[in-house]
């Protein structure tokens, strides 16, 4: 093995690991829409309150997978 083919097995490797480290963040999100969604139909009156915490926590969630997706290019 030469230091090229190293190189891009390790390219190869850091694009998995990113594809991976994304599922939590997909998983997250799809649980905290459910959860809205579902509170929503318990109580309706609540409903706009709940959209407003529920973008919050979806922007939180996305911010994890942005920052992993920018630190897997820093290195």
């Amino acid at each position: 093995m030469g230091i090229l083919t190293l190189a891009a097995v390790s390219g190869n490797v850091a694009v998995i690991g990113y594809g991976i480290a994304a599922l939590g963040p997909g998983i997250g999100m799809g649980m905290i829409a459910s959860k809205a969604i579902e509170s929503t139909a318990r109580q309706p009156e609540v409903g706009g309150r709940l959209m407003v915490l529920m973008l919050l926590g979806i922007a939180f969630v996305e911010v994890l997978a942005l920052l992993g997706f920018v630190l897997a290019f820093i290195k």
